[in-house]
Order: C-alpha cells, then structure tokens, then sequence
C-alpha cells in the first residue's frame, strides 16, 4: 500500500482529490469513481486497490484491466487486490490474460497471480503459456521463468512433460529442475 501511495501520490501531484480517496471509508464514493466519466487513471486505480483489498467486487473489473496494463508496477497492484477480493472470476480472467499472445509482453502478473490463487485453470494456463515460451528466441523469459517457478511451486504432475521440455533452454533449465524436483513422481 505504501509504495502504490507513493507512486500515486506523485502522479496526482498531492491534489486533495488524492487526499480525499485515500481517506475514505466510504465504499460507494470509491466505487464511483470507477464508473465516472474524466477520472484519471490514478484516481481509479486508488479507488480499485482500496475496494478490492476490502473485498468490495465492484472492482473487479477495472482490476483486471489494470492487471493487464503496460505499467509494471500498476499490475502488480491490481494483481495484489484481486487477490485479495476473492472474486471467483479471477483465476479465468488471469488465465485469458496469461494466454493471450498478443499481450504476452504483460503477462508476468497474470502468471504470478494464477499461481497464488491455485485455481483449477492456473496449471492448465501456465502449461499453454510456457509452451509459447519454448520456441526460439523468445524474447520474454522472464514469463517463462514465472512459469517454470509457479509449476514447480502447484506441483501439478501435468506439468512434468512441459519442464522437461524447457530443460532444453538453457535460460531456464536450473529452474526447470528444481521445479520438476518439487512434483511428485508417479507410482
């Protein structure tokens, strides 16, 4: 929360309408702000944070927009309150946004995300999503290593054929076999 402040602080410029969003306890006034024309993004991330660090759902849907944004440090936040809300869309929208190619660039949060919620779609959207990841040249390892580090971290035994697949890289194989050390081997 401190550091979510502090950025948006500086981007509100300290005006008192930040002063405002920050202090309040009242629910519908935050929820407002997410559907009011003109609001700057600053605002309507405050106001989504605060509403789905509190459980209010009436965020989910800015959250997941902010989730996907290009701006890491906005969907590390967004990321943080979603799961903190507890919304059982979450886990599905996280797995759209890990899956999606054209926005694979944002992807690292999605990643996390799913992994934390430990949903029935997180092993399923990691799997596809490290697949894409093991062509060549790839040029988003670090979504490839979310990846590898979160299948390790559900031990899912669905994952065993796609971590041996990216002992083949070398940019993720030490990852790939700590992570295939923490899945259950077969009977």
């Amino acid at each position: 929360m401190r550091s979510l402040t502090e950025r948006l602080r500086q981007e509100s410029q300290g005006t008192a309408a930040f002063d405002r969003l920050l202090a309040t306890a009242d629910h519908d006034e935050l929820a407002e702000v997410l559907v009011a024309a003109g609001q700057p993004l600053w605002a309507r991330e405050l106001a989504a944070f605060r509403l789905g660090t509190a459980g209010d759902r009436r965020a989910f849907e800015t959250l997941v927009l902010l989730l996907n944004h290009r701006d890491p440090p906005r969907c590390a936040s967004a990321a943080h309150a979603l799961a903190c809300l507890h919304d059982p869309r979450t886990a599905r929208a996280a797995a759209a946004l890990a899956t999606n190619e054209l926005r694979v660039a944002y992807a690292l949060h999605p990643v996390r995300l799913l992994v934390e919620l430990r949903a029935p779609e997180s092993v399923p959207a990691l799997i596809t999503t490290l697949e894409r990841r093991l062509r060549p040249h790839d040029p988003y390892r670090k979504v490839a290593l979310a990846c590898v580090d979160g299948l390790g971290t559900l031990g899912d035994t669905r994952a065993r054929r796609v971590l041996n697949e990216a002992l083949a890289h070398p940019t993720l194989a030490e990852a790939a076999v700590q992570a295939l050390a923490r899945i259950p081997r077969p009977r």
